[in-house]
């Protein structure tokens, strides 16, 4: 079960919680019922792919099947069609996990930029390694990751023989229609579905996720187990429970004045969760000109660049401190040394973990005592059931706090703008009439 703390804020209080009451209750209704803005892609909330289910059990024989042919993953997407496989990954098996011989595939993400020198440093850990690939697009036009199995494609063919190449391709889209549903189709790729009312941001319990998760050897049924619990837990508590909680806290601080969230991890694995909680809540909420910026940090490293501003800096910014709570068996005991000419003898005994807990409460005050304030999520820690209540926690957070904030939670309107500008300039058909007009700007810059 996560947990929410909020008493060591001056501007989260239980009469600033209550003023949020009826905001609060539409917001609940409209997840529940599915009668607000973006209703129709509320998949999520019941989990877009549940454990035993017909498309899961499909999910894992796939993965095996992975597992016992291939040395290398490659996983083609961006956005949502990667952040959350990612961060999934990082956390439970490290961010080290393809350099540690473990026995599970090395898995690669690509297709998420324009850059080629990370592409091509990519392939060049291919060779010699039995090679799978999954490409993720709901149309499977998205510019990035198109370019990118575009590039994949020629390289399995011409490795592995068009026949080979197709039986070593697991494509993750849209059931019916798309241009890669439609290629998947012709050339005999196994196909995983992205449901239709679950948004990229919010998939990463769906196929999209939980294949790559699933050949890195992560255990997909307590993922999926614990994002259930946690939807039971959430769904059948009114409006009185933890992410609700932390919803509403969000926009009291953004009432205050604040302007950023800064999510604060004390484990370095925790990175791209980091990441996807930027895209999950920027995309969700930065909307109408309205809307928290999110920003993520990890402690204590990042106390030794950002944390002069986070003390002393302009108090634009809260944060939220996300907290395991299990203590790690293995952490390492630091033992003492007769000489003691580094002075840390007084640690002698202790383990790694608990000199991060002090830091983390000593950081906590200090930054209190400096005047920014702190939101505490707690959950159970490095296990992959933790992790699934973690993320469903997050799901149902946004979704409340954009309906709060009075934005529709699940649309994008502005990743358009960019990819506009981006193809005129690229001289896509279609878009030639804004080039000369792009063309002429960018010379005046």
């Amino acid at each position: 079960m996560v947990g929410f703390k909020y008493k060591q804020t001056q501007s989260v209080n239980d009469e600033a919680l209550r003023d949020y009451f009826g905001k609060l209750a539409e917001a609940d209704r409209h997840i529940k019922t599915g009668d607000g803005r973006g209703g129709d892609f509320l998949g999520w909330r019941d989990l877009g792919v549940r454990p035993g289910s017909e498309e899961h059990v499909r999910i894992k024989a796939a993965a095996e099947k992975i597992r016992a042919n291939s040395d290398v993953l490659l996983v083609i997407g961006i956005g949502g069609s990667y952040l959350g496989a990612r961060a999934v990954i990082e956390y439970l098996k490290t961010p080290y996990h393809n350099q540690l011989k473990t026995g599970d595939p090395e898995v690669y993400f690509i297709g998420n930029s324009f850059s080629g020198s990370e592409f091509n440093a990519v392939m060049s850990l291919c060779e010699g390694k039995r090679v799978s690939v999954n490409v993720i697009s709901k149309s499977g036009t998205t510019t990035e990751s198109a370019v990118a199995f575009r590039l994949v494609r020629e390289y399995m063919e011409s490795r592995y023989g068009k026949k080979e190449a197709a039986e070593r391709t697991y494509a993750t889209t849209d059931a019916r229609r798309g241009a890669l549903k439609s290629l998947a189709d012709a050339e005999g790729y196994e196909c995983f579905v992205i449901p239709d009312d679950v948004g990229g941001r919010f998939s990463v319990l769906t196929a999209v996720g939980l294949l790559p998760a699933a050949v890195a050897g992560i255990d997909t049924d307590a993922l999926l187990k614990g994002a259930c619990d946690e939807r039971e837990r959430l769904l059948n508590s009114g409006t009185a429970n933890a992410a609700y909680e932390y919803a509403v806290a969000r926009n009291i601080m953004l009432d205050a004045g604040k302007t950023s969230e800064v999510l604060v991890s004390y484990d370095p694995d925790f990175r791209f969760m980091g990441e996807w909680y930027k895209q999950l809540f920027g995309e969700s909420e930065g909307k109408e000109n309205k809307g928290l910026f999110p920003a993520s940090v990890t402690y204590s490293s990042d106390l030794h660049s950002l944390g002069q501003f986070v003390q002393e800096g302009s108090k634009v910014l809260f944060e939220t401190i996300v907290r395991p709570v299990n203590a790690d068996p293995s952490s390492p005991v630091v033992p003492n040394d007769a000489a003691n000419g580094d002075g840390l003898n007084f640690l002698s005994g202790s383990t790694m973990d608990m000199i991060n807990e002090k830091a983390m409460m000593g950081t906590l005050l200090a930054h209190r005592d400096g005047g920014t304030e702190s939101l505490i999520i707690e959950f159970g820690g490095k296990d992959a059931y933790s992790l699934g209540e973690l993320i469903y926690f997050f799901f149902i957070s946004c979704a409340a706090s954009g309906y709060i904030l009075g934005v529709n939670p699940f649309d994008q309107p502005g990743v358009e703008a960019y990819k506009k500008n981006m193809f005129a300039l690229l001289g896509k058909p279609g878009y030639e009439q804004g080039k000369e007009e792009l063309e002429k700007k960018i010379s005046e810059i």
